[in-house]
């Protein structure tokens, strides 16, 4: 076994070790201190995050594996946010959520670390933060929720929630028969069910190596998560005795594997802004145009909502995500390895699918060319994303004018106006919700259609914003437009009326207005006036120093790695 951190902590009969070793007794035997790996379970478990709320017991688990594999388990609560709850979004505290777990997993006597996520911000956060200090690290997902049903049929969270509120709005189905609806669809613990952001950076996990090969998507209300967890305690020791560290185990290839694997899932383009922010923790070069360049002509291979018709537990019966990427084997970095010491390529042998209906065969793909588009042009110089497969086939090559929302406030105020002069080729733009400007780039950019237009059968339009999308949502939406209105983008230019191009097929998006008048324009006082403008604490930090979205929106000054090292003494 290499040399234990924790020695730096327990080890000698001076002061400062007594201290140590005293502090923690209370029960504890003295052999837990003579070189035992510590292992610290950053837990995100709490009742606020719902969908991470069974992850004390998740944690119980984890403990029983560390003590079977001679270590110490230490439960270490770390920042949770649960997507449905906070505001203003969830999303302007990852980086803060990261940030206090780095410094928390550095400034204690812990030698390994598993990391249980489950709602769409906890494992990314836990990634970045362990990629910062780079201790050897194992990633445990919480699992999704059991299907829900509503009048005898499948009820996926999040997207069915979308369809339905649509329904309502258009007066084709009653309020009082959406909100039945509601104890229908969170139907056990765990995360969303369909492939939202949750599912998705579960499955990233596990295609990024981070997992026990075979735990992402088993149900949270699964006994076979618990028997993974125990196992990922176990491992976790091992990791400790390797000295193999996450920084070992991930490399660009394991993140272009994970660029394959989104889009044969139909992953959420939410992943995008996570994968670029934990390859800026390691230092590996990570960009945009990867994701279009590995990604775009990767077949979607999972019929599951919002891209499909099924459900997590349904793919996890027909035969999960190894299933899945033993498909596309061929498209897959074979050197790119796991926790586990062995390739990713090395575990997908005898991963059968058994449902193609749920898992379709390559040779008959749901969607073709799947992989989420990056599209640029004089609206979005540095990038914008719009997801192919959960949008309308005859929307993606589109001109229209727009109409144009300067903030949140102003687009609900007005969207269901009848005198708003709109109809199903305009398209709408939404400004000022990027990680400057909200502040923390909030899930708004799946705008509702006008009222009057869904009235009249309209279900869909070519909706483009700085912002996010619920990766339970669906539509021609673009996306992530950088650089963000607030920071200086074209898409505070915009005025109504303006024609827009969009190609994603060209991969164009374009203001076709003549250079020399935008030139000439100014972003107006109601635009500007949306603008975050924080006094004070984290939201002053944030705006301060975010990045735009085409790099992964982190701070400027977490970019990158300060190892595990501490240098001084408490006393």
């Amino acid at each position: 076994m290499t040399s234990l951190r924790s020695n730096e902590w327990y080890d000698g009969d001076d002061r400062n070790a007594y201290l140590h070793r005293a502090w923690m007794r209370r029960g504890v035997p003295s052999t837990a201190f003579e070189g035992r790996p510590q292992i610290a379970i950053a837990n995100t478990a709490s009742d606020l995050t719902p969908c991470n709320a069974h992850l004390d017991e998740v944690a119980q688990s984890v403990k029983n594996g560390v003590y079977e594999a001679g270590g110490i388990p230490l439960n270490l609560p770390v920042v949770s946010l649960g997507e449905t709850q906070v505001r203003p979004t969830a999303m302007l505290w990852r980086n803060l959520a990261a940030m206090a777990m780095e410094e928390m997993f550095r400034a204690n006597p812990v030698d390994g670390l598993v990391l249980l996520g489950g709602c769409d911000k906890t494992i990314p956060a836990l990634l970045m933060a362990a990629a910062s200090v780079d201790l050897p690290a194992v990633v445990v997902p919480g699992g999704p929720m059991l299907n829900g049903h509503f009048r005898g049929t499948p009820l996926g969270c999040g997207t069915d929630v979308w369809k339905l509120s649509e329904e309502v709005r258009a007066g084709r189905l009653s309020a009082d028969t959406f909100l039945r609806s509601e104890s229908s669809m969170i139907r056990s613990r765990g995360h969303c069910n369909t492939m939202g952001t949750a599912s998705t950076m579960a499955v990233m996990a596990e295609a990024l190596g981070t997992t026990i090969p075979g735990v992402a998507g088993t149900p949270a209300a699964d006994s076979r998560l618990l028997e993974s967890a125990h196992a990922s305690g176990r491992l976790a020791v091992e990791l400790v005795a390797s000295g193999r560290t996450l920084g070992q185990v991930l490399s660009r290839g394991s993140f272009l594997n994970a660029i394959v694997a989104l889009a044969a899932v139909g992953g959420s383009t939410n992943a995008v802004v996570h994968l670029l922010a934990i390859a800026g923790r390691l230092g590996i070069d990570l960009t945009l145009d990867d994701f279009d360049r590995v990604g775009a002509d990767v077949p979607l291979l999972v019929n599951l909502q919002p891209a499909g018709t099924y459900l997590m537990e349904d793919l996890f019966r027909a035969g999960g995500p190894l299933a899945v990427l033993e498909q596309v084997k061929d498209l897959l970095d074979p050197s790119a390895m796991t926790v586990t010491g062995k390739p990713l390529v090395e575990h997908l042998a005898g991963n059968p699918v058994w449902d193609t209906d749920v898992i379709t065969p390559r040779a008959a793909p749901l969607v073709g060319n799947a992989g989420i588009a990056v599209l640029r042009g004089n609206l979005a110089p540095d990038g914008a994303l719009v997801k192919p497969a959960a949008a309308s086939p005859e929307l993606l090559l589109h001109r229209g004018r727009a109409v144009v929302f300067d903030s949140v406030e102003d687009f609900h105020a007005r969207i269901d106006d009848p005198d708003l002069v709109v109809d199903a080729t305009s398209v709408l733009v939404l400004r000022g919700c990027g990680p400057k400007g909200y502040p923390g780039m909030p899930e708004v950019a799946n705008l509702p259609l006008p009222a009057k237009l869904l009235e009249q059968g309209v279900r869909d339009m070519v909706r483009i914003c700085d912002g996010r999308m619920s990766g339970t949502a669906y539509g021609t939406v673009v996306l992530h437009v950088a650089p963000e209105a607030a920071a200086g983008g074209p898409l505070g230019l915009v005025q109504d009326g303006d024609e827009i191009l969009l190609d994603v097929a060209g991969r164009r998006l374009e203001l076709l207005v003549p250079d020399d008048e935008l030139r000439a324009r100014r972003v107006p006082d109601a635009t500007t006036a949306g603008f975050a403008e924080p006094r004070r604490g984290w939201e002053r930090l944030y705006v301060d120093h975010v990045l735009q979205a085409d790099t992964g929106a982190d701070l400027d000054f977490l970019v990158g790695a300060s190892g595990s090292e501490v240098a001084r003494e408490s006393h």
